[in-house]
């Protein structure tokens, strides 16, 4: 077994604290990464505030090959590499053969919190010096793009642009996107680089300038109902990226005929007049994450446009005090720590 370190959730409701653990040996398609950045996703949070045991977080990450199997093909030690959030599945069901392992039949294996199909062991995340883990999972990290505002990219990033190049949105599209946070940023960047005309929803007129410089082409007030109705019937596709609960309503009477809204952000519930979709042929959708090979595009795309997520980074020792922060969303836009420091 291979020693590492990181930092932990060791009991329910306390800080992270440093913690010395075992990966895994190399097995023939196993490549070994020394992690140099991880970002801090909300989801992380979810995580640790509802653990009820033993807890690595740390699930969209970057660093270097340290070490590859006897099989491994794809990689060379010294080669930088980008990791999301899931690093198995079982490769045979349709949708893994359709190249969307994310939505993997027999549930793929996320990076930390999961069960390796070969020993059952519980996966360990990145918020760690080094991470084991197949090859098909790991992604080249095309030369030029910062390492730590790639890390989001990971999860936030493929998370945002697989619906918008499944939506077909480009040249000519007029785009709204419902929230300005880590996965918002993001997806006004991709949008506009795509060629889309871009609009962000927002419940406040103080984010305004930042959606601007973020390259919006316009901003809309979400809580002006006069702002509202006047959007009615304009957008071709909405990707609404709040996480919290709320009335999809204004943004299904905002598309225009034969629109879709994606949302991104799951509720426990949501509620959904049929009538709002009858009326202009409108449909309501979901999406999570991203395949392996809409990842890959998504970071040479990246590459290509110099386009990176705005974060602010922190030493893995400050992980607590970023994560009191981020649940106050108290982040422009998407803490990644530095784990050499």
């Amino acid at each position: 077994m291979r020693q590492t370190s990181g930092y932990a959730l060791l009991e329910p409701g306390q800080e992270l604290r440093p913690w010395q653990f075992e990966r895994r040996d190399l097995r023939p398609d196993d490549i070994a990464v020394t992690v140099t950045h991880c970002g801090l996703c909300h989801s992380d949070i979810h995580a640790v505030d509802g653990a009820s045991g033993l807890l690595v977080p740390g699930h969209e990450f970057v660093g270097t090959v340290a070490e590859v199997g006897a099989a491994v093909t794809r990689f060379a030690v010294g080669d930088s590499v980008a990791v999301g959030n899931i690093v198995d599945s079982c490769g045979v069901c349709d949708y893994c053969k359709a190249g969307q392992q994310n939505y993997c039949s027999e549930f793929p294996v996320t990076t930390y919190g999961g069960s390796d199909y070969h020993d059952g062991t519980t996966t360990r995340g990145a918020y760690s010096r080094e991470y084991v883990l197949r090859e098909d999972f790991a992604y080249h990290l095309p030369a030029g793009l910062d390492p730590a505002g790639a890390a989001p990219l990971m999860c936030a990033g493929a998370t945002v642009w697989e619906p918008l190049v499944r939506w077909d949105v480009g040249p000519g599209t007029l785009v709204g996107v419902v929230g300005l946070g880590g996965l918002g940023h993001l997806a006004v960047k991709f949008a506009k680089a795509l060629g889309a005309r871009v609009a962000v929803f927002t419940t406040t007129a103080a984010k305004e300038q930042a959606a601007l410089e973020l390259g919006a082409d316009e901003v809309i007030v979400s809580r002006d109902e006069a702002a509202m109705t006047a959007q009615n019937g304009r957008f071709a596709f909405i990707l609404d990226t709040a996480s919290g609960a709320h009335d999809p309503a204004p943004y299904l009477r905002a598309l225009a005929l034969d629109g879709t809204l994606c949302v991104l952000g799951i509720p426990q519930k949501w509620t959904v007049d049929p009538m709002s979709l009858l009326i202009g042929r409108k449909s309501f959708a979901a999406s999570g994450s991203a395949g392996l090979p809409q990842t890959q595009r998504m970071l040479d795309f990246c590459a290509e446009h110099g386009i990176t997520a705005d974060v602010e980074v922190v030493g893995l020792s400050e992980v607590n005090a970023a994560m009191d922060r981020l649940r106050r969303n108290d982040v422009r836009y998407r803490f990644v720590l530095d784990v050499t420091r």
